[in-house]
């Protein structure tokens, strides 16, 4: 079990109560002009409260275009004063940090490559001891947890009370429609686990291109996340990084107009009927855990059989047989197939570690367990 995150959080610092916190600008800024105009636009909608936009930017391979670097500040400086939005940018070394405050950026984020190095956390934790500002943390490329949540831990021992986490997705092999994997387990479970701790969806980030966010984010929306981060330009097909997954202003008031943003509770009648209907889940609940214990007996008692007549040999073809025929079953009672072959080969694990166990208690080598 992931063991909770240390974190002592200050959440009076959250820009917005109620609604998502709404997060949106060009994923660089290449010029004044595009900058300004951009966060003019996006501050004419009335639904954005911070202007992002990245400085520096990490490309995987040298002669892409790198940000303009300290250049660029000024631009946000003046985003604030003829906007009033505030602003954040990424920072990635203790000198993006000291440049950063020097213009008074607002919110401070923390990119996902960056975030995969606890050595760089750590450079950045030490260049932020005694600030007083907000700094958000991307998930790292891989889904890892425990590593996420160390960089909040890392943090936060700075001294640094006033955090966020950002979840951008995760970099995922397999073909699949999005850019980053959402993933949604991983973010959740970090809720379960710190529910005080604000958690923004950078659906851009996810995504990767612009038809598929209006549908993303009314998922993140669905799952309660505290804000949103989406990536607006001017003339989002000619943006020097990231052009597919931009939209203009325009276009992003019209993503945010069309979400259903729904309520944690509901009427004395809704809740007593949803009362009704967890209780319903706890019972069955209850009645699986018995059938899997009743399971994990008979999985030792073949055990101790195979043990008693030195059986060491994985039978192939029982397990095949397993996964066809449930997963059969399975998708008739319209259950989905993925999930029912990652249940299967839990048990199966956990089978396998019980027979071990028979097996080592007796000082003899196990065999690969039959379920």
């Amino acid at each position: 079990m992931t063991p909770e995150p240390q974190l002592l959080l200050h959440n009076e610092w959250w820009p917005v109560s109620g609604q998502p916190l709404i997060i949106s600008g060009p994923c660089s800024a290449e010029t004044e002009h595009q900058v300004l105009e951009t966060a003019r636009l996006l501050a004419a909608t009335g639904k954005v409260r911070v202007f992002r936009s990245g400085v520096w930017k990490p490309r995987t391979r040298p002669g892409g275009f790198e940000g303009m670097g300290e250049k660029a500040l000024p631009w946000l400086k003046k985003v604030k004063e003829q906007t009033g939005l505030l602003t954040t940018v990424e920072v990635a070394s203790p000198g993006h940090i000291e440049q950063a405050l020097s213009y008074n950026v607002d919110i401070l984020w923390i990119g996902a490559r960056t975030v995969v190095n606890p050595f760089s956390m750590e450079e950045l934790a030490q260049a932020l001891q005694g600030v007083d500002i907000p700094v958000l943390v991307k998930n790292p490329l891989t889904p890892d947890l425990k590593l996420w949540m160390g960089a909040l831990e890392r943090i936060n021992k700075a001294g640094i009370a006033k955090i966020a986490a950002i979840h951008r997705g995760f970099h995922y092999f397999q073909k699949s429609p999005y850019r980053n994997a959402p993933m949604w387990e991983i973010p959740i479970e970090l809720k379960r686990l710190v529910p005080s701790l604000p958690i923004i969806t950078d659906i851009s980030h996810i995504c990767g291109r612009r038809d598929i966010l209006q549908e993303i984010a009314q998922k993140a929306i669905d799952l309660e996340t505290n804000g949103l981060m989406i990536e607006s330009h001017i003339d989002p097909d000619n943006a020097k990084t990231d052009s597919a997954q931009q939209i203009t202003p325009t276009e992003l008031d019209l993503l945010l107009s069309g979400l259903v943003f729904r309520v944690p509770t509901g009427s004395p009648i809704f809740e007593h009927l949803l009362e009704k209907l967890r209780t319903e889940i706890d019972k069955i609940d209850g009645e699986l855990l018995q059938l899997l214990a009743r399971r994990m007996d008979i999985v030792d008692e073949i055990g101790r059989y195979k043990l008693e007549n030195n059986i060491t040999i994985l039978q192939l073809k029982r397990w095949k047989h397993i996964i066809d025929d449930r997963v059969s079953i399975g998708s008739y009672l319209g259950l989905d197939d993925k999930f029912l072959i990652q249940l299967l080969e839990l048990v199966h694990e956990a089978s396998i570690r019980r027979q071990q166990q028979i097996f080592s208690s007796e000082g003899q080598v196990a065999p690969k367990a039959d379920i």
